[in-house]
């Protein structure tokens, strides 16, 4: 890409591209292989443009997600930083509700801390502005489905465009003030069917999942951008992610912060 022209109509035919391979469930090949020049902030870019045609759909934003936040995963991909993506009222699904597979690609599962602002927060932050401007801390789950062929074999910039495989999102009912508990020794397991899938302790997200919100807020600086008062902020999976089949039962178990649940259907 070269001129601010060319960013924008590309972002936008690309956009179009992802956003009519998720409305049709189908996989699409990643858009590096004919666009190997495609940068992160492109990626960026074409994220933007894809969650302007989800508004224009009746979409509404409620959140964001955080993505790469496991240190191991970001030096094997050669990373400096995590990555975000948006979060809309029509991924939400209610705690104990159901995921309808067949309404993805190759819908995958994983254990989260989320958490929800009742002030902005902008730029560089601490994390005590980071809790300060908190309301509560809860137990989530996210589905992840990727519009790339495989799930596999993608490039950073194509997650980003593809809104950093955010696809569905499951929050607890269970809330909790955020300087209530220790953050980052929060046990938590991931049950499918009663068998343990994903188990680890809440620092595997960022050493401490408040410092996904921290990196989020650089990342949206270096855009312009603010994290706004009433978010939902999805922190970082804290194991790796389930490819769910339809029958599947799904529970995530978070000390302090109680069970969430959630069955796949066809």
């Amino acid at each position: 890409m070269t001129s601010t022209a060319d960013v924008m109509t590309l972002a936008q035919t690309l956009a179009q591209t992802l956003d009519a391979a998720r409305r049709e469930r189908r996989e699409i090949p990643p858009l590096t292989h004919a666009h190997p020049n495609l940068s992160v902030p492109d990626g960026y870019a074409v994220q933007a443009e894809g969650i302007r045609l989800r508004e224009a759909q009746g979409e509404r934003r409620v959140g964001l997600k955080m993505g790469f936040t496991s240190e191991a995963k970001r030096q094997q991909m050669n990373l400096g930083s995590p990555i975000f993506g948006v979060l809309t009222d029509r991924m939400l699904v209610p705690a104990g509700g159901v995921v309808h597979v067949n309404a993805g690609i190759h819908p995958r599962i994983e254990p989260e801390i989320a958490f929800r602002t009742s002030k902005e927060l902008k730029g560089t932050v601490t994390r005590d502005e980071v809790l300060d401007a908190c309301s509560a801390v809860f137990a989530a789950m996210e589905v992840l489905d990727s519009r790339f062929v495989g799930f596999k074999y993608f490039s950073l910039p194509d997650v980003v465009a593809d809104n950093a495989s955010s696809s569905l999102f499951v929050p607890g009912t269970t809330e909790r003030g955020v300087r209530d508990l220790d953050l980052t020794k929060l046990q938590m397991r991931m049950e499918v069917n009663g068998k343990v899938e994903g188990e680890a302790r809440s620092d595997a997200i960022s050493g401490d999942p408040v410092v996904s919100l921290i990196q989020l807020c650089a990342l949206l600086a270096e855009r312009g951008e603010v994290l706004p008062a009433g978010s939902l902020v999805l922190s970082g999976a804290a194991t790796a992610a389930y490819l769910m089949k339809p029958g599947d039962h799904v529970k995530l178990t978070v000390d302090g912060l109680g069970t969430v649940e959630v069955t796949a259907r066809e």
